[in-house]
């Protein structure tokens, strides 16, 4: 379908360290699960709380290398990705699970923790993968460049 979009936006805590994996074509990715959590206070005034895991698949290249180095399980993050469902069947049974992917341009994944100062450096430092708030506002008149000087097409 034409005009359409599929767009998913979290910000939670890394349950485990991302793990590596590879695709059978020399292609790494990484996976990990996010907790998001609710709460909330009952009719009697007690405190509720629900969380849920989501499934976080990364396949940019820039990304996976920054949840390598710099994410460890109970990190807080940002990550805008794309839905996905995947379907398979197993022993006569159908099963589905849907992941959160991140697969190049509009892909986010930020860590909200202060990275360690040992020489780490965040996503907008490391390559063209990091949000456009983590990068430097331009006036436009730095250096005689226009606006448009910073468009990449």
């Amino acid at each position: 379908m034409a005009g359409s979009v599929s767009k998913t936006i979290l910000i939670g805590n890394l349950g485990k360290d991302p793990e590596l994996k590879n695709n059978g074509n020399g292609k790494t990715f990484a996976v990990f699960s996010i907790a998001t959590s609710e709460s909330w206070k009952d009719d009697k005034g007690e405190r509720k709380e629900v969380t849920d895991w989501h499934n976080i698949t990364v396949f940019s290249e820039p990304l996976v290398r920054f949840a390598e180095h710099h994410l460890k399980k109970g990190m807080k993050v940002y990550i805008e990705g794309q839905n996905k469902t995947r379907k398979w069947e197993k022993d006569g049974h159908t099963f589905y699970s849907t992941d959160v992917v991140l697969r190049g341009f509009g892909s986010v994944l930020t860590s909200l923790e202060k990275l360690e100062s040992s020489g780490a450096r965040g996503p907008s430092d490391e390559g063209d993968y990091g949000t456009p708030r983590d990068r430097p506002a331009s006036s436009g008149s730095a250096a005689g460049q226009s606006p448009s000087d910073d468009i990449p097409f």
